[in-house]
C-alpha cells in the first residue's frame, strides 16, 4: 500500500501496476543515491518536531535510534527499495515504522514529499559537488606539476589547424590547468545554490505547524534557506540546471583536452604517447596503439555538455508549482554527475603516464613557427613593424626564410610566463571558500 492511498481498495490491479510502472520508471534506481540524505534530513526534521511540541522527547530518541539504524544499512550497501514501495521517502519510513512501532507514522508531520524530494537533491547534490572539486583538485594539481616540469620543452602552436608560433609544453599543461580554475567558479555558484534549506515549504505552500525552519537550516548545515515556501519548489529544476552548467564546463575542458590528446598522439604529430597497456589495438591492423580512454572521455563529456539543454527542455514553460516531469531531472542529471566523476579520474590516471617528446621543434617544417620572432628581431632593430612584417613575408613567399632557432629558443616572452604559482593561489582559494561553506 502506498503512503498516500486512503484505503486497501486502492491497491492492486493490473491497471494500476501498469500506470505505476510507467510513472516510477527508473525513479527506483536513482533514489537509492538519496537515501543517506533522506535519513539526514528525517532526523533533522524529527529533532525540530520534539522541540515544537509535536514530538515527546522520547518519540524522538525511538526515531533517532532508528534513523541511525538504518543509515547503517545503507553505508553498509544493504538498502533497497521493496516492491510495492514507491520511492525512497517511503521506504524509510515504512522500515522505521517497522522498527518503532507507530511512532514512524509521525515523523511526516509538516512534510510533504515534494519538500523531502528537494531536500533530499539538495543534500545529494551538495555532497557531490563537494567530491568533484575534490577530483578537480587532483587533476589541476597534476596539471600544474606537468606544466612547471615541462616548461622548457617546446610544442608548435596552432591557429586554423596550421602551425602558428612556438609553444610549450608548459603552456599546453598550465592552460588546462587555468581552465579548471574557471571551472571551479561555476561549482561554487552552483554550490551556492543549492545551498539553501527547502524543508519546512511542504508542497509548496508551507504549514499551519510552528515549523522551525530555522533550526533545520542550522541542523542540516545549509548556509541560508528557501525563505518563500513558492519558489522553494520553484528550485525544483533550476537547482538541477545549475549544477548541470557547472558540470558542463568541467566536461568542455576535459573534452577539449582529449581532443588534443588524441591529435598529438598521432603519428603525423607524435608530440606524447602512453604506455601500450593504456591504449588499445586493432583486430587486423598490428601497428595501432588507438586512444580509446580519451575517445571515450570527449564522447561522456560531449555527452554531459548537452546537459543544461536537456534539463531545459524538461523543466521549460512549466507554471509554479510541483510537477511530475520534475521526477526525471534525476536520471538525466544523476548518470551525468556519475560519468564526469569517472572522467576526472581517469585523466588524472592516464596523465601519470604521459611522455613528453623532447627536440619536436628541431625538425625543419616547423621553421615557420619563428616567423614572429623574426619580425620582432627586425623590429627591435628599429625597423617599423609594418615594415618588418613585409620584409619577413617577403621571405616565405620566396622560399628563403631562415631562423636561428638557438636564439628563438632562448627567448622568454610567454613560454616561460607559466605563472603556476598565481594560478594555484587564486585556485585554492575557490576551495578554501567552499569548505567553508560546507
Amino acid at each position: 500500500m502506498k503512503l498516500w492511498q486512503k484505503n486497501e481498495l486502492e491497491v492492486s490491479s493490473d491497471i494500476q501496476n501498469k500506470i505505476e510502472e510507467f510513472t516510477v520508471g527508473s525513479d527506483k534506481i536513482w533514489d537509492v543515491y538519496l537515501a543517506k540524505a533522506d535519513v539526514k534530513g528525517s532526523l533533522a526534521h524529527a529533532c525540530m518536531l520534539s522541540e515544537i511540541g509535536l514530538l515527546t522527547k522520547d518519540e524522538f530518541l525511538l526515531i533517532e535510534e532508528g534513523l541511525k539504524e538504518i543509515e547503517v544499512i545503507i553505508d553498509n550497501g544493504d538498502f533497497i527499495l521493496e516492491d510495492g514501495v514507491e520511492d525512497v521517502h517511503s521506504q524509510i519510513e515504512v522500515m522505521l515504522t517497522r522498527m518503532k512501532g507507530e511512532v514512524g507514522k509521525k515523523v511526516h508531520s509538516g512534510r510533504s514529499r515534494n519538500d523531502q524530494s528537494l531536500l533530499d537533491i539538495k543534500l545529494f547534490l551538495k555532497q557531490e559537488l563537494i567530491e568533484l572539486s575534490g577530483l578537480m583538485k587532483t587533476l589541476f594539481d597534476q596539471l600544474q606539476q606537468l606544466s612547471e616540469e615541462h616548461k622548457d620543452l617546446l610544442l608548435p602552436g596552432y591557429t586554423h589547424m596550421q602551425l602558428a608560433m612556438q609553444s610549450s609544453f608548459g603552456l599546453w599543461f598550465g592552460a588546462y590547468a587555468e581552465s579548471l580554475d574557471d571551472d571551479l567558479e561555476f561549482m561554487m555558484a552552483a554550490y551556492n545554490v543549492v545551498n539553501k534549506n527547502p524543508l519546512g515549504s511542504g508542497a509548496g505552500y508551507g504549514s499551519s505547524f510552528p515549523l522551525n525552519r530555522t533550526q533545520t537550516t542550522e541542523l542540516l548545515e545549509f548556509e541560508s534557506m528557501n525563505y518563500n515556501v513558492v519558489y522553494a519548489q520553484m528550485t525544483r529544476g533550476k537547482s538541477e540546471k545549475m549544477v548541470a552548467m557547472a558540470l558542463s564546463t568541467v566536461a568542455a575542458t576535459l573534452s577539449k583536452m582529449s581532443m588534443d590528446v588524441c591529435l598529438y598522439m598521432n603519428q603525423n604529430f607524435g608530440f606524447i604517447s602512453f604506455p601500450s597497456e593504456l591504449t588499445t589495438g586493432s583486430s587486423i591492423m598490428p601497428h595501432k596503439k588507438n586512444p580509446d580512454v580519451f575517445e571515450l572521455i570527449r564522447a561522456k563529456c560531449n555527452r554531459i555538455q548537452a546537459l543544461p539543454n536537456e534539463l531545459t527542455l524538461l523543466t521549460n514553460n512549466l507554471p509554479s508549482g510541483y510537477h511530475r516531469d520534475m521526477q526525471l531531472t534525476k536520471e538525466c542529471l544523476f548518470p551525468a554527475i556519475l560519468e564526469l566523476k569517472k572522467s576526472l579520474e581517469m585523466t588524472a590516471f592516464m596523465l601519470q603516464n604521459i611522455k613528453v617528446k623532447s627536440g619536436i621543434l628541431e625538425n625543419e617544417q616547423y621553421d615557420s613557427l619563428f616567423s614572429v620572432e623574426a619580425v620582432n628581431g627586425l623590429v627591435l632593430s628599429g625597423i617599423p613593424f609594418r615594415d618588418a612584417y613585409k620584409i619577413i613575408a617577403q621571405q616565405f613567399e620566396e622560399n628563403n626564410f631562415t631562423t636561428n632557432k638557438g636564439i628563438e629558443h632562448s627567448h622568454e616572452g610567454s613560454i616561460g610566463n607559466l605563472c603556476t604559482e598565481k594560478i594555484k593561489e587564486r585556485f585554492y582559494e575557490k576551495l578554501a571558500l567552499l569548505d567553508s561553506r560546507r
